[in-house]
């Protein structure tokens, strides 16, 4: 499994803190599996299918959302942590129309209440022409900046909360179990790939 390792370093009274190892692992059959991009495509895609599975059977209403929308970015596998100096990265596919229209990484970073590291995923659904018009024109979009995510809110009875679902832009995060977690994704980069 390669590992790509992000290291923050800060320098202070000539005490180093060394924070965040993060891992986009590409795991393939293969002995070129960093540089083999047809297999990162295919573990990319496949991580995609999962992480929309999971959602469409935990949030009952998340499936017609979906259907609904022009596109859909997935990062399946979003790696944060960190001491106090955090940050999070992880690869992903854009579909639209049940097809893959392009691959993309996403980069935040944060300082603050920052420990330890967690491994979840991040649906990101444009709902209207314009929304997914602006960021597959876009040479590099920042959640906030460019666009409001709406974040969904799922109630006890696995809805999301109907203001929510008419947004323009909508996010789902979930661990990797499953669950859904209330975060904020503002700042997080996403470009486009080259794979």
């Amino acid at each position: 499994m390669d590992r790509r390792q992000f290291v923050t370093r800060v320098a202070g009274s000539g005490l180093l803190v060394a924070t965040a190892a993060f891992a986009a692992g590409c795991t393939t059959t293969g002995t070129k599996a960093g540089t083999d991009a047809a297999a990162q495509r295919r573990e990319i895609d496949a991580g995609v299918d999962g992480a929309l599975n999971r959602l469409y059977s935990s949030v009952k209403s998340a499936q017609e959302l979906g259907n609904r929308a022009q596109g859909i970015l997935v990062f399946p596998r979003v790696l944060s942590g960190g001491l106090v100096i955090g940050g999070e990265y992880g690869d992903g596919a854009l579909r639209s129309k049940g097809a893959t229209h392009g691959y993309y990484r996403t980069i935040a970073g944060s300082i603050g209440l920052t420990a330890g590291g967690q491994s979840r995923s991040v649906i990101i659904m444009f709902m209207t022409p314009e929304a997914y018009d602006k960021f597959v024109q876009s040479k590099g979009w920042t959640v906030g900046a460019d666009a409001s995510v709406a974040l969904a809110k799922v109630g006890a009875n696995g809805t999301i909360d109907t203001v929510t679902a008419q947004q323009p832009v909508i996010a789902f995060v979930q661990t990797n179990a499953g669950a859904m977690v209330d975060v904020s994704l503002n700042g997080a980069k996403i470009s486009k790939l080259d794979i």
